[in-house]
């Protein structure tokens, strides 16, 4: 067979036929083959990879040695012996040097094919001897790149104990020599994708062995302090420092500047290459640990090196902020270098020639960020000819050049220099960002974006307020699973009990993501929504048959009083079927008690009358705007000039977004925008919704009875109430003038309180209703917005209305009740586009005996307005709780408090913030059982439910975790403040510690490769 295929593949034979025999060999491979057969293909096939003649070969070559390796792993095991890797990677392969990185490939692909086979655990020793002698021969960074994703993949490789210390040695002074010298954009993006790839690898190593991490930053130091003038460290070790954790910081810091074995020229050369490290595109915290050691040194009082770093450097920092890409930190580094640097206006007069520049292509450059960028900007350059003024020949052309910005008030420059001095540094180490703070005010958790993921944010805290479903989801007996109903569990275990600021759901997201979602891009979060709650459904549902039918003891009948209880519950509230409170059991899934209801659809010939009627499940109304009301486009006149003053709650690109706090500081500098009172209601979309339609002209309906096409009339009735009511507003139109989806910037008025209509069946269905009471919430083939794309009867379909005879309405009218509902959670898009933008919600705790207490208001069907309340007049209806804090804004990591007013007056402020998804919880009715708490194994729960033990426990670990990490920044900040007791400070109070951040922004929005040509080395 080898000889063939060398024949083969060296043949002038077109391409076609050779392709079409080598599938011949390849489909050989799954019979019996000798051994001597399968070592000679072996052989073949890797020379055929490694030294090919053409593109074609190398892939037969793959292709055929994959095929055979498949069915005879033990031959090719024994091929791939230890002498044939060592004879590889010692003395390479023909006429391929044994650093050439095509070996290594070949290397990582045998691998793979052995990756069950216990062969690899005996080749382990060996590569792990091999790895470490490649390292410590200093290979180019895509050798490193190879061997970082071998021993990435294959993890039991890597070096251990003593060798694996020596190891991440060699790796980071390996690192030093990865200079760069592409030009190209290609070459750019090449590099520090290999960069990246062996950072990367070192993370690992130390998370899983973390005695490994401070040897290795040992040696860190140790070249990045070198005072050898022949050799300069790359700026690639600063892709190392965003795998330091920051909680190590103070401690680091604290040991290098009080280590007197640190001679001063050693930490000058440290802190100046730190400072060079602001310049690499995607290192995280280079500024922190910046600053952390510029506030060390001064807080053991080394201010010559301060000073002699300051004017050394002051310059490069400044051209730094020419560059998007790192001009925030650079920005966040130079602020600190110039007010620290307050016994002298040299460091700042180095700079000031470059500032007119600056701030001018600041204005024109076009990059969405630089505006705010800007005002941090000019703030700083304020702060600093305040405190060096009588210098107006160097000032003018400044002042000019930033008139019509913003300046900070004289209280507030003084107090930003107080705090900044050398002297006053010794109180705080270590900078904003690493201050860990728990919870804020309200106590609740906020979720951690993950890159443009504030759509799976937003839905995840609007689910975790419906308090039903959340208990319910808490008591679920799930240990052991691996469901995705498990893992929302531990999510909503993690928000209500951690004490972490912000939680990162990334687990959640990987196993939640619709395959469809494109990782990073911005989502549609109604459409997440459904996916998330019918993958749950159906999870429930495959779980429960699975159950029904495996050989288990069944579980004890429920006593007769239950059982008499539960129908005489469900007989007392015939309109709802799907009560949250029926024991589990009930053959619903927890999806279909919490969110289902059921639509009737009938449809009435106008030709005959007679009518067909069928009902669907539903687990949430898509409610579209009437023609008439709305037209999808952009801002209205009104709002053209004032749109694009302010920001709104996040940015364009949904990933980061801009914290509260920025946004009230700006207001004084923006326009007012005029309060417009919406004029649509979300009962106006839910009537309209309910509304008949006519189908007529393209659209009719053909009628058995008549035989033929005819005009009709389809209504749709809500005939089950959820208890979650789930309403999504359809803002994006499709504009078939243009081709693209625009937003329906309407302002909806949200009443906290509303009624839906609930219909009453008085006889049964036509032959073509729906049987199924539980079919799937998936299979309705109007559960999308098709639902809501209905029209309007046309005039001349009301006069055949009022032609009808009494006989006719009888068949079809039926009694309606008004379901009382409260509002829970409100989602809330901030953008033009459903690809673009940023979501983020509102929310409150409310569970069925919530708010007010409503009568069952029997209504005709023609006057079913949700606007009409039977017991309270609307504007009366909890007046108090639109100025009460009880409303919860959750905007990724950050939660604050609100109220209900500024929820209904967003829009009217933000033109482009528009309520998208709305859960309104059907409230507990006068006269009717009570249903509140939640009822699991027969056990009402008035409260939340206990934790069980498993989440418990991740729960306690992770809470253990994190008072360690605060303990440590206690005990770090009373030693700091011991040594600072001889300090000097112009005012007593000014110790206070500066505000802490808020936790990581979102998205990571900017940078990354967009402005790859900006990257600085």
């Amino acid at each position: 067979m080898d000889k063939i295929l060398e024949a083969l593949v060296s043949s002038s034979h077109p391409v076609t036929v050779k392709r079409a025999i080598v599938k011949k060999v390849m489909e050989a491979a799954e019979k019996e083959v000798t051994d001597e057969q399968c070592q000679a293909l072996y052989h073949l096939t890797t020379r055929l990879i490694l030294l090919g003649e053409d593109a074609f070969q190398r892939q037969v070559g793959l292709q055929v040695q994959e095929a055979y390796a498949r069915y005879h792993r033990d031959e090719f095991a024994r091929f791939f012996s230890k002498e044939y890797v060592f004879g590889l990677l010692q003395q390479g392969y023909g006429s391929l040097d044994r650093r050439d990185p095509v070996i290594l490939d070949f290397l990582h692909g045998s691998l793979r094919l052995l990756i069950s086979c216990p062969a690899v655990l005996d080749l382990a020793p060996q590569l792990q001897t091999e790895v470490l002698r490649i390292i410590c021969e200093r290979p180019e960074p895509a050798i490193c790149a190879k061997l970082a994703i071998i021993l990435t993949d294959f993890p039991q490789c890597v070096p251990r104990e003593k060798a694996g210390v020596l190891f991440c040695h060699q790796l980071v002074r390996t690192f030093a020599y990865f200079h760069c010298t592409a030009t190209e954009e290609r070459e750019l993006r090449e590099y520090v994708t290999q960069v990246s790839r062996v950072s990367a690898l070192l993370q690992g190593i130390w998370k899983s062995e973390p005695t490994m991490l401070l040897p290795s930053l040992q040696e860190v130091f140790a070249i990045i302090s070198s005072t050898d003038p022949s050799f300069e460290p790359s700026i690639a070790l600063a892709s190392l420092v965003q795998h330091i954790p920051l909680q190590m910081i103070t401690v680091l810091i604290k040991s290098l500047t009080t280590d007197q074995n640190v001679k001063d020229a050693s930490m000058t050369q440290a802190l100046c290459r730190m400072i060079d490290w602001l310049s690499w595109p995607l290192a995280n915290h280079v500024d922190t640990w910046v600053i952390a050691l510029l506030k060390g040194l001064a807080a053991v009082q080394k201010f010559t090196i301060l000073i002699d770093v300051t004017l050394l450097k002051i310059e490069q920092v400044f051209n730094r902020l020419w560059y998007p890409i790192v001009r925030q930190g650079a920005l966040v580094v130079l602020s600190h270098m110039l007010l620290s640097f307050q016994h002298s206006p040299e460091a700042f007069h180095l700079v000031v020639p470059h500032i007119v520049p600056l701030v001018q292509s600041l204005k024109n450059d076009g990059i969405s960020n630089s505006k705010t960028f800007l005002l941090q900007f000019t703030e700083l350059i304020h702060c600093m000819m305040y405190q060096y003024s009588g210098f107006p020949d160097l000032y003018d052309s400044i002042l000019e050049s930033i008139k019509d910005l913003p300046k900070p008030s004289e209280e507030k420059i003084k107090f930003v220099l107080n705090q900044s001095a050398w002297t006053s540094q010794s109180n705080s180490i270590a900078s904003g960002l690493l201050q860990l703070t728990g919870k804020s005010e309200t106590g609740k958790t906020g979720l951690v974006n993950l890159g443009n993921t504030c759509y799976m944010n937003s839905i995840i805290q609007m689910l975790f307020m419906a308090t039903d479903f959340r208990r319910h989801v808490l008591s679920l007996p799930l240990n052991g699973s691996n469901t995705l109903m498990k893992k929302l569990q531990l999510l909503f275990a993690f928000l209500g009990h951690t004490q972490r600021a912000a939680y990162s759901p990334r687990s959640f997201l990987e196993v939640s993501r619709p395959p469809w979602f494109t990782a990073g891009s911005q989502q549609d979060c109604s459409e997440y929504l459904r996916f998330l709650l019918d993958r749950l459904h159906e999870e429930e549902k495959t779980l429960s048959a699975l159950q029904v039918t495996s050989p288990k003891p069944a579980p004890a009948p429920p006593s007769a009083e239950i059982v008499h209880n539960a129908v005489s519950q469900q007989v007392a509230d015939a309109p709802s079927h799907s009560d949250p409170v029926v024991a589990e059991g009930d053959g619903h899934t927890l999806v279909e008690r919490m969110f289902g209801g059921r639509l009737s659809t009938a449809i009435r010939c106008l030709q005959c009358c007679s009518l067909s009627e069928k009902e669907e499940p539903f687990t949430d109304l898509s409610l579209a705007f009437c023609p008439s009301m709305s037209q999808p486009q952009g801002p209205t006149d009104e709002y053209k000039g004032s749109s694009t003053v302010g920001p709104c709650q996040g940015a364009v690109n949904g990933g980061s977004e801009c914290s509260e706090g920025s946004l009230k500081e700006g207001a004084g500098t923006r326009m007012e925008r005029p309060v417009v009172e919406p004029t649509l209601s979300v009962p106006d979309l839910v009537d309209y919704f309910l509304a008949p339609e006519t189908l007529e002209n393209d659209n009719c309906y053909f009628c058995e009875c008549c035989g033929s096409l005819q005009r009709a009339e389809k209504v749709m009735r809500v005939v089950e109430a959820p208890e979650y009511l789930i309403l999504t507003l359809l803002r994006f139109s499709y504009d078939a003038t243009c081709h693209v989806r625009r937003k329906i910037l309407d302002n909806v008025g949200i009443p906290l309180h509303m009624c839906l209509p609930l219909c009453q069946h008085g006889s049964s269905a036509s032959s073509s209703s729906s049987t199924s009471a539980a079919s799937s919430l998936s299979d309705s083939p109007e559960s999308g917005e098709n639902l809501a794309k209905k029209l309007k009867p046309s005039l001349k379909e009301e006069g055949e209305k009022d032609s009808r005879t009494k006989s006719e309405k009888n068949c079809c009218d039926s009694e309606v009740l008004s379901v009382p509902y409260v509002l829970s959670s409100v989602v809330m898009h901030s953008g033009m586009s459903s690809e673009s933008g940023h979501y983020y919600s509102y929310g409150r705790n409310v569970s069925s005996t919530d708010g007010f207490v409503a009568q069952l208001c029997p209504k005709a069907l023609g006057n079913s307005s949700l606007s009409e309340v039977s017991t309270v007049p609307q504007e009366d209806i909890g007046c108090a709780d639109r100025k009460s804090m009880d409303w919860f804004l959750f905007n990724d990591s950050r939660v604050t408090f609100t109220n209900f007013q500024s929820l209904q007056n967003v829009t009217s402020h933000f033109p482009k913030d528009t309520a998208y998804v709305l859960i309104y919880k059907k409230q507990e009715v006068s006269g009717q059982p009570s249903n509140a708490g939640t009822v699991i194994n027969g056990s009402r729960l008035s409260g939340e439910p206990p934790l069980q033990k498993e989440l418990m426990d991740a729960i306690t670990k992770d809470n253990k975790l994190f008072l360690q990490e605060q303990e440590l920044n206690a005990r770090t900040r009373a030693l700091q403040a011991t040594s600072a007791s001889c300090s000097f400070r112009p005012n007593g109070s000014d110790d206070n510690e500066p505000p802490g951040s808020c936790g990581p922004s979102g998205g990571g929005g900017g940078g990354g490769f967009n402005t790859i040509s900006r990257l600085v080395f």
